[in-house]
């Protein structure tokens, strides 16, 4: 599957960061990961960490889907607002994935952290009405967010012109939020728990999964076998591949980065993220080195030819979009880029068992906005599973919610 185009800037920056053998022998384990990306890093470095015997696979090099073209907003907002959640499941729901969101940016910052250098900060998200329709939609929004004790500010139009140079309706200012470069964290946490005991295999495509009693069993183009007591199949948007129907609708999203900008020129935006009520929005956040990173404009269209020549004139229009939206930005794309984006019909991702499969194959669709904090979140809940342990997400996550 192809699965990005252009000049995705983690992998421009990076280069490969590591590399792990093919593999060229059967192997057993107590967890197979399929899938080397940020979400198979964070489950494969959980489950490690907790004394599990771990193999993980890519067909690609590590990390070389669509991790090297993530945007890598990390925020507890997620896609669906709370209100619109609390309708859908109730409010006991809407609190839990909101709060466990929070909850999630926290663990990333203390992992990173832990790993070092990979342009880890935490930041304010600014959240703003596109149009005075949304104003009271994110009036109710903010009001249950202050009433269950999240961390939030109202901007009225003039606050929002006064402190940040914004022209639109009003805001949500929420002080937990974070950003990080994702490639360069997961390539990291693989090669930690590769020195931990782990065993990594990259450009090991898997073509077979067989259940049996008590065991699964992959079988990759090569013959090889890995036989594990479970599987977990995070291959990101490529693992709808192992599902008779979609879960999921396939976006094309695009993004750009600029070169270093002058501080006067970002002023607040060198601590916040910025985005916006429209669908698709615009997004906007900095990285360690000063450069702007610019992200939306997201299509119904995944259909990777049409999305190669797309990515120059997408890029095009987020930068009008700046333009106008802060007009003393110079804000000129020095790599851009799209990649496939998937989403669920409620904004919220998919781990666990599948109906079509056992309890020993389960799935880790971080699909949405809010990849890398459910993929946090994914993994808790995994190896709670994998232990035969009770986890708080386990049925707000699971694909029975879908129907």
């Amino acid at each position: 599957m192809d699965l990005k185009s252009g000049h995705p800037f983690w992998a421009v920056k990076n280069g490969l960061m590591v590399a792990f053998p093919q593999l060229d022998a059967d192997v057993n384990c107590d967890v197979v990961v399929m899938g080397a990306g940020i979400t198979g890093a964070l489950i494969a470095d959980e489950l490690t960490r907790h004394g599990h015997d771990v193999v993980v696979v890519d067909q690609r090099d590590v990390c070389w889907g669509s991790t090297s073209a993530s945007t890598a907003l990390l925020q507890y907002e997620i896609d669906t607002h709370a209100t619109e959640l609390a309708k859908r499941y109730g409010q006991a729901s809407a609190l839990l994935a909101y709060q466990s969101s929070l909850s999630a940016i926290g663990e990333i910052g203390e992992l990173a952290q832990e790993i070092g250098d990979v342009d880890y900060a935490t930041c304010e998200s600014l959240y703003y009405a596109s149009n005075r329709p949304d104003h009271s939609r994110l009036a109710k929004e903010f009001a249950w967010r202050k009433q269950h004790g999240f961390p939030v500010r109202w901007l009225s139009r003039a606050a929002l012109k006064e402190e940040y140079g914004l022209t639109a309706p009003a805001a949500i200012l929420s002080s937990e939020a974070a950003r990080v470069d994702p490639y360069r964290l997961a390539s990291k946490l693989l090669e930690r728990m590769q020195q931990k005991g782990a065993r990594v295999f990259d450009r090991t495509e898997v073509t077979a999964l067989t259940e049996h009693a008590g065991a699964v069993e992959l079988t990759t183009e090569s013959g090889m076998t890995v036989r594990a007591k479970h599987a977990v199949i995070a291959s990101g948007y490529e693992s709808q591949y192992w599902l008779h129907k979609r879960v999921a609708k396939n976006l094309s999203s695009y993004a750009y980065i600029t070169d270093p900008v002058d501080p006067a020129e970002l002023r607040w935006l060198a601590n916040s993220l910025l985005w916006e009520s429209a669908r698709p929005y615009i997004y906007m956040r900095t990285t360690g080195d000063g450069r702007l990173l610019v992200g939306g404009e997201d299509d119904e269209r995944d259909i990777p030819k049409r999305r190669d020549r797309m990515v120059d004139r997408k890029a095009a229009t987020l930068q009008r979009k700046v333009a106008r939206l802060l007009p003393h930005l110079h804000a000129q794309p020095a790599f851009a880029w799209a990649g496939t984006f998937a989403e669920t019909s409620d904004g919220l991702p998919l781990f666990g068992q599948h109906p079509q499969y056992g309890p020993r194959v389960l799935f880790a669709l971080a699909y949405g906005g809010n990849g890398i904090t459910y993929s946090m979140l994914g993994a808790g809940l995994l190896r709670a599973q994998i232990e035969n342990r009770t986890h708080p997400l386990t049925e707000l996550f699971a694909f029975t919610r879908l129907g």
